[in-house]
């Protein structure tokens, strides 16, 4: 695992202890990023289930403006911290906290141009955090949110009734990305 582009480009980062993340692969994650390059420089990035801080490090490296990182899990936290601190970027910042609670206290007044999230597969998280979103500030009608999903995840039936639209949805071998917007 590695940063793909960038600033801080071929640095290696640590995946956490354990086995409770999944860090995502290099293949999807420069395929993640080659779509959403475009919006990128600049940006406000949230990075929810942050996991190894991968995502959002790769979001920093290539001109994101700032990146919350957001996680509960110890070993997860740790692993953030020292791929922050190996890569030299800044801008991070690393919140201690279940998303729903951050989503509900800290992030509630904050503006993010691009939400990515990458939960727990299976367990509904992502539908929550959009339950959440569709009432929150944080997240406008222009802010790209990315959520990462099992291939057996159903959302088709809620984003349409909680007001959001799906702009792509990227298939992989064993997972998949969708991206969404609020409507206007």
């Amino acid at each position: 695992m590695r940063v793909i582009a960038g600033r801080a480009r071929h640095i290696a980062l640590t995946a956490p202890a354990g086995l409770n993340t999944r860090p995502t692969t290099d293949r999807i994650k420069e395929t993640l990023f080659n779509m959403i390059q475009p919006f990128i420089v600049g940006a406000n990035f949230l990075d929810l289930f942050s996991g190894s801080g991968a995502i959002g490090i790769e979001a920093l490296s290539r001109g994101a403006a700032s990146c919350d990182f957001v996680e509960n899990e110890r070993n997860a936290l740790k692993a953030i911290e020292d791929n922050l601190k190996k890569t030299k970027l800044d801008g991070g910042h690393i919140y201690r906290s279940d998303v729903f609670s951050f989503l509900s206290s800290a992030g509630k007044n904050k503006k993010y141009d691009i939400i990515f999230m990458d939960p727990p597969y299976d367990h509904l998280f992502e539908k929550k955090v959009i339950e959440m979103l569709a009432v929150s500030e944080c997240a406008g009608p222009d802010t790209l949110i990315i959520f990462e999903c099992s291939l057996d995840t159903a959302f088709d039936d809620y984003l349409g009734e909680l007001g959001f639209d799906t702009v792509k949805v990227k298939t992989y071998k064993t997972n998949r990305h969708v991206f969404i917007k609020k409507r206007r």
